[in-house]
């Protein structure tokens, strides 16, 4: 249930709110949900020429509006009982924003898209190996599909684990925003059929068209956030918990990020 006429929103040019979901198995036709491992709320906003990119810890420790019988839960599990519908309505409840539209995207999906540019540039933040790559701290790289998708899955060797994932997948998502929020991506229809697949959206065709005419200009300044929280673990399940503050702090961040 979505808590505003997300239409009218794009029909008014206004501020728009996009939750990005990114789930690391098997193609979306796959016989089983899996968890969405990547769970982002970007916001556009034309007034201001600015994109918001806000990443929330798939383990996060929240109560799931429609399976109250199981939560507390992990907000990746919102996607697992009840599928993007309770995703949208437990972020919409818990930071209190309304969320106009979705994207579910498989990492199959997102290697796709980035070949369809032609690769992503992207600096690394840490000097790391992984599965046969090598980054420097500092170091820009441009990377086809599959490096990026490697450069963003690390997590184990990385200082700050599942943080620092997050900060590289957000990275990886800016660095891809820059190259695709454009009439030629939208109109691209090799594009579109490439990442159809692996991907799903209540976003038509003709609401792409009106983002990428009305909205391009909000990759001019890029803030990138993310709600921290503390490992706790309770009845053997391993929890983060953001406190109350935090959640404010993120809450207002995306308000403030909406108002026109």
């Amino acid at each position: 249930t979505k808590s505003r006429d997300a239409q009218k929103v794009l029909d008014q040019k206004k501020p728009v709110s996009i939750l990005l979901l990114g789930t690391d198995t098997g193609a979306l036709g796959r016989d089983y949900k899996g968890r969405t491992d990547t769970i982002m709320v970007m916001t556009l906003n034309p007034k201001t020429k600015t994109t918001t990119i806000v990443s929330l810890p798939r383990d996060m420790k929240v109560n799931l509006p429609g399976y109250s019988q199981y939560s507390p839960a992990k907000i990746n599990a919102a996607y697992t009982y009840g599928g993007v519908k309770e995703s949208i309505n437990t972020i919409q409840d818990h930071f209190d924003i309304p969320i106009d539209y979705y994207v579910l995207v498989n990492m199959g999906g997102l290697e796709k898209a980035i070949n369809q540019v032609g690769g992503v540039d992207v600096k690394s933040p840490l000097t790391f190996d992984y599965e046969g790559y090598h980054f420097e701290k500092g170091e820009t790289y441009h990377m086809n599909g599959k490096k990026a998708l490697q450069f963003s899955r690390m997590r184990y060797d990385d200082p700050d684990g599942d943080y620092g994932r997050q900060q590289r997948q957000r990275l990886v998502i800016t660095a891809l925003l820059k190259k695709s929020v454009s009439y030629k991506t939208v109109l691209n229809q090799s594009f579109l059929r490439s990442v159809s697949d692996n991907s799903q959206t209540d976003l038509t065709f003709n609401d792409m068209m009106r983002l990428a005419q009305s909205y391009r200009d909000t990759n001019e300044h890029i803030v990138q956030d993310h709600a921290q929280g503390r490992g706790q673990n309770e009845d053997g399940q391993a929890f983060e918990v953001v406190p109350t503050s935090e959640q404010q702090r993120i809450t207002n961040l995306l308000q403030n990020s909406l108002k026109n």
